[in-house]
């Protein structure tokens, strides 16, 4: 009977000794000025158009002519499109034609990326701005802007320029390497009928590969013109622009059934731009 005071003691002491342990955590856990981790913001589109619906039939008429001589069966076939085939369509679209006619063919491919960045300190569209300058530096545009440094929307923009070489197999626009032919045909169809810049004869207006203004965030145009042995010359324009955290690019071509025509850039590059700038439309929508 003497010892049970001491037990009830140390029972009171233990217990005393519990809660101010709590205590201290709580009161450790609860200490103003953490660290507070700030989400970047997710981008505005969660989505993608359906990329063979995107091009109404009166445009595709328009980039293909040779599909207006199609009987109607193969017509619609070739209005259709072909999809893109990628793993992972929330993200990643695109839809491909071709058409071919007495004097060329031509075919068209648009594509739509939506970028995430899985990142929690860098926002999508800081993520699709990234990926949309490594493009347009891979394109390597004469002169006009420092890569890397496309303006934004609403900033100036400058028509390219300097003396970069341009050429790759046959070259960009704008070189007076339009043509790898040296025969007097295939010289003056680049200068006269073909519009292409930088050759006797072409069309005043400066059609080199550039920063292009007034479509989405920011845009570049890219014109090669390719040639394999003894085959026609083949003219692709890429229009590739960003808007928020989606990048889209539209590649239009052309190779003309002549060996000595060359394929017309400004025509193709004026096309390409208005396709890109209603995809732009369609975006938004």
């Amino acid at each position: 009977m003497a010892y049970v005071p001491g037990v009830a003691l140390l029972a009171a002491l233990a217990v005393g000794c519990s809660a101010g342990s709590d205590g201290s955590a709580t009161d450790a856990d609860s200490k103003p000025g953490g660290p507070t981790v700030t989400t970047a913001p997710p981008g505005k589109y969660r989505t993608l158009p359906a990329p063979c619906r995107a091009v109404p039939a009166s445009t595709l008429k328009d980039l293909l002519p040779g599909v207006a001589e199609l009987p109607r069966q193969q017509q619609e076939k070739a209005l259709r499109g072909s999809p893109t085939i990628t793993y992972d369509t929330d993200r990643k679209v695109g839809c491909s034609w071709k058409a071919d006619a007495p004097d060329s063919s031509r075919n068209l491919s648009i594509d739509f990326e939506r970028v995430v960045s899985y990142d929690p300190l860098v926002s999508d569209d800081d993520r699709a701005r990234s990926l949309y300058v490594k493009k347009e530096n891979a394109a390597e545009l004469p002169g006009g802007t420092t890569p890397g440094t496309a303006p934004e929307k609403g900033a100036p923009t400058s028509a390219g320029g300097g003396e970069k070489g341009q050429e790759k197999e046959t070259g960009k626009a704008g070189d007076g390497k339009g043509s790898a032919d040296p025969s007097p045909s295939a010289s003056d169809s680049a200068g006269t009928s073909s519009g292409t810049p930088g050759t006797p004869g072409g069309s005043d207006e400066d059609l080199r590969p550039r920063v292009v203004g007034g479509l989405g965030d920011a845009a570049f145009l890219d014109d090669l013109l390719t040639r394999a042995g003894s085959t026609a010359q083949h003219r692709t324009v890429s229009v590739v622009f960003r808007t928020s955290n989606v990048i889209v690019t539209v590649r239009y071509g052309e190779q003309p059934a002549l060996v000595t025509k060359v394929p017309d850039s400004k025509e193709l590059q004026d096309k390409a731009q208005a396709l890109a700038r209603k995809l732009a439309e369609v975006i938004s929508e």
